[in-house]
């Protein structure tokens, strides 16, 4: 196990080299893992597996990155939930394990307890898909079969021929407890792993196609195209991964600055000298999201780190701008999935 606590530069790809356990241990602003961004990391583990990639979106975070050297570990199907992200993902939520966030609070050592047999108890008591275990290995198998055959063009049918002969009918368990049919799972590795080599390979996309198992290219462009709203050269050319373009560390701390006061997109265009429009069109193309939904996260996470640290309802409501308590009720359980008297009564406590 190696353990190193440091300050990531901010848009910096960071790969994973060994499957890891990042514990963000403060900072503002969002994360991105695999192309997609992600706001709602507070109180969490995150796990991430060998092949994928971290980015930090501000300039303000320390972490801490425990990785595991052993792989061997992580063949045992029990632990392999953690990291075989299917939707979102793989986490264990610091509010609901007390032991995780115990031993993550520590000095972590080679003799400290072990961490991924603690969390993946954790995982399945938190059961994110509602199902029992042996229904979890039979979603994991189909997963770990996608991974392995994505680039060589099987169909959902193929795949899980030979699980189905369990007695499962693995087509439909997908479906049920993750809400996603084999063919969107399938679809959706082969989509990150096509992301991965435009961004990150100087290859020609007619390699890329080849190799990812497409008719050629230009049948790639399309479903690329189709699939993320911009050609492979666009693609590569906005995510810009040697440049580190910093547009999305103005419009985060523009948001961290005037969230409390500030709603209106017409405000952070003038900010940034663009249109609404291009402004609006340059955020979903970086961030893969929407300028509305960015100002509505930054209001949830202030209302979190305000309940944690005591104040009341009303005090809050009043200091993001609600004009009632129940109005900002509402939008807190719209958008948290919690009420905030819910929220407050966690164990856990930043």
């Amino acid at each position: 196990m190696k353990v190193e606590k440091f300050s990531p530069e901010i848009n910096k790809v960071y790969f994973i080299e060994n499957h890891s356990l990042i514990h963000i241990l403060s900072g503002k602003g969002s994360i991105q893992v695999d192309f997609k961004n992600y706001f709602d990391w507070q109180e969490k583990a995150i796990f991430l597996e060998k092949g994928q990639y971290i980015k930090f979106l501000s300039d303000n975070f320390t972490i801490r990155k425990i990785e595991f050297l052993d792989d061997t570990k992580f063949y045992n199907s029990e632990v392999r939930v953690l990291f075989k992200h299917l939707i979102s993902l793989g986490y264990i939520d610091l509010m609901e394990c007390d032991e995780c966030h115990m031993f993550l609070s520590e000095s972590i050592t080679e003799n400290s307890a072990n961490i991924i047999d603690i969390s993946s108890k954790q995982w399945y008591w938190q059961n994110p898909f509602e199902a029992n275990k042996e229904e979890y290995q039979i979603i994991f198998d189909t997963k770990d079969i996608i991974d392995q055959e994505y680039a060589n063009q099987l169909s959902s049918a193929e795949l899980t021929s030979f699980i189905n002969q369990r007695g499962y009918n693995a087509q439909n368990l997908i479906k049920d407890k993750v809400g996603l049919s084999v063919k969107s799972l399938l679809t959706a590795k082969r989509l990150k792993e096509s992301k991965k080599e435009v961004a990150f390979t100087d290859k020609t996309i007619q390699e890329i196609s080849y190799e990812l198992g497409f008719k050629d290219d230009a049948y790639f462009n399309r479903a690329f195209k189709n699939s993320t709203g911009q050609t492979p050269k666009q693609f590569r050319d906005n995510f810009d991964f040697k440049n580190r373009d910093l547009f999305t560390q103005d419009i985060i701390s523009l948001l961290q600055e005037y969230h409390m006061q500030e709603r209106s997109l017409g405000f952070y265009a003038d900010k940034m000298n663009l249109s609404v429009k291009t402004l609006s069109k340059k955020v979903q193309i970086k961030m893969n999201t929407s300028l509305g939904q960015l100002i509505r996260l930054e209001l949830v996470n202030t209302a979190k780190l305000m309940l944690l640290t005591g104040e009341s309802i009303v005090d809050i409501s009043r200091k993001l701008g609600f004009q009632e308590a129940n109005h900002f009720t509402r939008f807190f359980k719209h958008y948290s999935g919690t009420t905030p008297s819910q929220f407050k009564t966690k164990k856990y406590n930043l």
